[in-house]
């Protein structure tokens, strides 16, 4: 009796593979405790898989919106010489939206799915680039602040615990290194300029403060994702702390340019050896999240058009790519 009780077809398999499948979350576990990078080819659990390929694609999404605010000036520059470093910096970021695409093939989705997730409004990407870019001091005021926090959330990511991602993230965090101090030259050029210029100055960073102190996500309390994401390795710092620093940083930056931060509760607490600051409008963040800010229409509908319009740009590579493998196999043959 017993004998045919273990005999049950499906019964042993089932139970080597949750064994098999218990052996490989415990290896994972132990590679996340020693801080040893997972690798494409190694076994990851699914939940992991799927926060990766959010995040990834998402920091992707924002890299290639991220270029709209910007590009937006790049015929409006100042001096040729700004278009040159506005172009630069543009097409750095579209780099960094293929080095992030790339990344997340590697989890098995293809960058296809994650255009039309993007395309069809299915898939997020940074509230801050929702806002417009009025005057050219915000072209600053984005790489100042903007590119600034950015570098904040971004250099933990160079020790995240996949490694695909980690890798993209040194060179990003290099080339936006440079962006940082594009928009601070920027910002310091206009603030040491005519009045006319620092009041430029000084009303961008009225409008954008509050919106970057926003994009480093909600307070850890109420973030959905933060704490599976530390606790697995793929971010490093809280929300609230990366805001902290962030404020921390930029405060002394914004003394040196002459410049006043629009927060009236803004000061130094000694005991805590950090400035204190005031409440964040969540509630203009969530309504931007969620699709109602004053670009969000503007910048997917130009972003769905490009797409469609380079649509000859990929065949015609394709065609290319194709051409090219048949010759060499011709060459081979």
């Amino acid at each position: 009796m017993y004998t045919q009780s273990m005999d049950i077809p499906g019964q042993q398999p089932r139970a080597v593979a949750a064994a098999e499948q218990g052996a490989q979350e415990q290896e994972f576990e132990a590679r996340i405790a020693a801080d040893r990078k997972v690798e494409p080819r190694d076994w990851m659990p699914e939940a992991y898989r799927r926060t990766l390929v959010r995040q990834i694609s998402q920091h992707a999404h924002s890299e290639v919106v991220g270029m709209l605010p910007e590009g937006n000036w790049l015929t409006r520059a100042p001096t040729l010489k700004r278009k040159a470093i506005l172009m630069a910096k543009v097409q750095d970021e579209g780099g960094h939206g293929l080095y992030l695409y790339a990344a997340a093939e590697t989890l098995g989705v293809s960058r296809d799915t994650l255009l039309d997730q993007l395309h069809s409004g299915k898939a997020k990407y940074s509230s801050i680039f929702n806002y417009p870019t009025v005057s050219w001091a915000d072209i600053g005021a984005i790489g100042w602040l903007v590119d600034g926090a950015a570098i904040m959330n971004q250099i933990p990511l160079c020790r995240c615990s996949y490694g695909p991602y980690a890798r993209a993230m040194i060179r990003v965090c290099k080339e936006e290194s440079f962006h940082q101090r594009q928009g601070y030259e920027i910002m310091l050029a206009l603030a040491n300029g005519t009045p006319a210029q620092k009041r430029m100055a000084q009303d961008a960073l009225d409008r954008w403060w509050w919106p970057v102190l926003a994009m480093f996500g909600p307070h850890d309390s109420d973030s959905q994702h933060s704490g599976q994401s530390m606790r697995w390795g793929i971010k490093r710092v809280s929300n609230d702390d990366l805001r902290q620093k962030f404020v921390d940083a930029t405060v002394p930056q914004a003394e040196l340019l002459g410049l006043t931060l629009p927060d009236p509760l803004l000061k130094w607490n000694a005991q805590r050896g950090h400035y204190d600051f005031g409440p964040i409008d969540w509630d203009d963040f969530w309504k931007v999240v969620n699709g109602d800010g004053p670009c969000n229409r503007e910048r997917l509908a130009t972003r769905v058009r490009a797409h469609a319009e380079g649509a000859w740009v990929r065949e015609a590579a394709m065609a290319h790519a194709e051409k090219q493998r048949r010759k060499a196999h011709q060459e081979a043959a």
